[in-house]
């Protein structure tokens, strides 16, 4: 049903890599979100909660180079264990902080030189405005439903993304203490569509705002399209919320085998949250962004 919708939706849907190391590994950790494009002229959409973490990277970073300088200053110190902690206490570095962050935009532009970020002041939602590119890569842009009133439960929809990352073309650089990217390994991830139909629109202070799908956004779909048959697109995938079915296991007995196991469990069902398209539009023509309508 969404054959032709992912091909077209593909286009302008691309991933956002992360890797990052958390404080005092020097263990490199990937992540994945996602943004599509709205118009030929670089500009993006995506959740503001990955925005965030885009601007927060070159501050975290920043501040494990001062770290770092400190700490090099203790090489020789005979109590370089205490001041140490002292050091770390000073930039709040915990087990597990993490330290430094770095970002990738696949697919998207032959180079940037610059971004800028416009967040929504309410809903996770932000455009992201690249500039410093000579050639895009990415092809086509969004077309965003017109009727913003004709969006029904029961209505089929899909959401693109890029969860469960693949990509491995990053490491650790002892001799710069750095977590870079590299020219060797794998730099990309495949998609991963999911479907489902809408269960309820999201109006927590009277007006729609989001809509709910019967099934989950997937970690690292964050920002990508939700489009029908046709790829129009009817939103974008924020967030996932989890709601207890109230059908609670405790010590229940089950055949295994030859024996008699108890098992306890509580099940949940995962609905996927995503901004609705009204939003979107409104956010785009308060920021004077061109986009299409179909």
């Amino acid at each position: 049903m969404f054959v032709r919708a992912i091909e077209d939706v593909s286009r302008f849907t691309k991933p956002i890599h992360s890797i990052m190391r958390l404080y005092p590994s020097n263990h490199v950790m990937p992540g994945s979100a996602t943004l599509f494009f709205v118009n030929d002229k670089g500009v993006a959409i995506t959740c503001r909660h990955v925005a965030e973490h885009i601007l927060q990277a070159e501050q975290i970073n920043q501040q494990y180079l001062l770290f770092s300088q400190k700490r090099f200053r203790l090489k020789n110190d005979e109590h370089y264990n205490n001041n140490l902690k002292d050091i770390e206490t000073e930039f709040n570095f915990r087990d597990n902080s993490i330290v430094q962050m770095k970002q990738s935009f696949l697919g998207c532009f032959d180079k940037i030189t610059s971004l800028d970020c416009h967040m929504h002041p309410s809903q996770d939602l932000a455009i992201l405005v690249f500039k410093g590119f000579t050639k895009t890569l990415y092809q086509g842009y969004a077309r965003f439903k017109s009727d913003d009133n004709d969006i029904r439960q029961g209505k089929q929809l899909c959401r693109l993304g890029f969860p469960f990352p693949e990509f491995n073309n990053f490491k650790y650089n002892y001799k710069t203490d750095e977590i870079e990217w590299t020219k060797e390994g794998n730099p990309w991830s495949p998609s991963f569509p999911i479907e489902g139909i809408v269960t309820r629109m999201l109006a927590p202070n009277g007006k729609i705002v989001g809509i709910e799908m019967s099934s989950p956004g997937l970690r690292g779909q964050s920002g990508g399209p939700l489009f029908d048959h046709e790829g129009v697109i009817y939103g974008m995938q924020s967030s996932t919320k989890h709601l207890h079915l109230g059908f609670d296991l405790v010590d229940y007995e089950i055949p295994f085998g030859s024996e008699v196991k108890k098992v306890s469990n509580s099940p949940f069902l995962h609905v996927g949250q995503c901004v609705h398209v009204s939003v979107i539009k409104d956010f785009l023509r308060m920021h004077q962004v061109e986009f299409f309508e179909d």
